[in-house]
Order: structure tokens, then sequence, then C-alpha cells
């Protein structure tokens, strides 16, 4: 079972106790403003289990992530594969969520950071992508502090309405090459 720590943070597997918080975060207007909608308590629960899965089969995924101090879960961070009706697939994407109280603390940098050098250096990938709605800006700020860079590659995002705000993606690459040479 990984689990991956910071100075701050644990990146571990889902635990039942976190779905209310899991939940509360999926319906949270803020949270959630770069998605298309809010989730239910059934499509929150359904997509903490499909994470759980994916971290048991594959060894990685989108960890929950709890704060050490507080020991408190905050929200999820990792990678998974890419979706594969997605235009930027195939390819592994990191991504987070976080609780909106933990915005602006630097979490979300500093477990994106964690989540890379674990899928290069330990999972020996040769690129991570991530994608998020163009107009997401706190994201892709969170994609540049960790050494990623945009592809150029937008793409209308094939499960968002035409013409909604969302639609129109924006897909960051950061190959290992890249990765080798920030720590340099």
């Amino acid at each position: 079972m990984t689990t991956i720590d910071t100075a701050r943070l644990r990146l571990r597997h889902w635990k039942d106790i976190d779905l209310a918080g899991f939940a509360a975060l999926n319906a949270d207007p803020d949270v959630m403003r770069f998605f298309p909608a809010m989730l239910t308590r059934e499509q929150s629960d359904a997509a903490a289990q499909r994470y759980q899965q994916g971290l048991a089969a594959r060894g990685y995924g989108f960890w929950a992530v709890e704060r050490k101090e507080q020991g408190d879960f905050i929200g999820f961070i990792g990678i998974q594969p890419l979706k594969p009706d997605l235009p930027c697939a195939p390819g592994v994407e990191i991504g987070w969520r976080l609780a909106s109280h933990c915005w602006r603390k630097g979490y979300a940098s500093e477990g994106a950071k964690a989540v890379r050098d674990f899928a290069f250096q330990t999972l020996q990938l040769s690129e991570l992508k991530s994608i998020t709605p163009v107009i997401n800006q706190p994201s892709r700020g969170v994609m540049e502090k960790i050494g990623m860079s945009d592809s150029g590659a937008n793409f209308l995002h094939p499960l968002v309405s035409a013409g909604h705000p969302l639609h129109e993606h924006v897909m960051y690459r950061m190959s290992s090459q890249d990765w080798l040479s920030l720590k340099d």
C-alpha cells in the first residue's frame, strides 16, 4: 500500500471516514466552479470508490490527502491514466482537488511535486500531462509551479457542452527529461 509523505501532507489510500468530507468538497460551488456540475453524494462516493480501486489495481492513482498535523482529510492529489475518449489521450495525468479552506497554503503544489517525483522516479514514466479548462488559472498556476509547460494543444472537452465556458481545455506536459533538468 503506497503512501506518500511530504513535510505537511500524507497521501494515502481512501478510508470510509473520508467520504463525508469528499462529498462536502464536491458539493462546494467554489471548489467545483471549474467543473460542469457539482456532484451528488452518490456520485462523490462512486468517484472515491473508483479512485481507491485504481490505487489498489495499479499502485498509483488519486490518493486521499490529509494534513499530518491535524489528521484531517482535505481532498485528493495523484495520477491516473487519461480517459481514452479525450483528445489528449493516451497518457497519465496528474490532478488535484482540495477543500477551499486549504487553498493558497501551498498544499496542492507540495503534494503534486511529491506525486510528480513518484511518477518519474518510482514508476519511471516518460511523461505526465495535466488538463484543465483554459480559464482555471489557479490550477494552471500549480502546473507551472511543479515544472509543467503549456503544450499549446488546447482541445474541446467531449463531455462539456459546446459554447460552455469550460468547454475549451488546455493541456500541460512534463517529460522525464524536463523533470531531470529540475533535479540538476
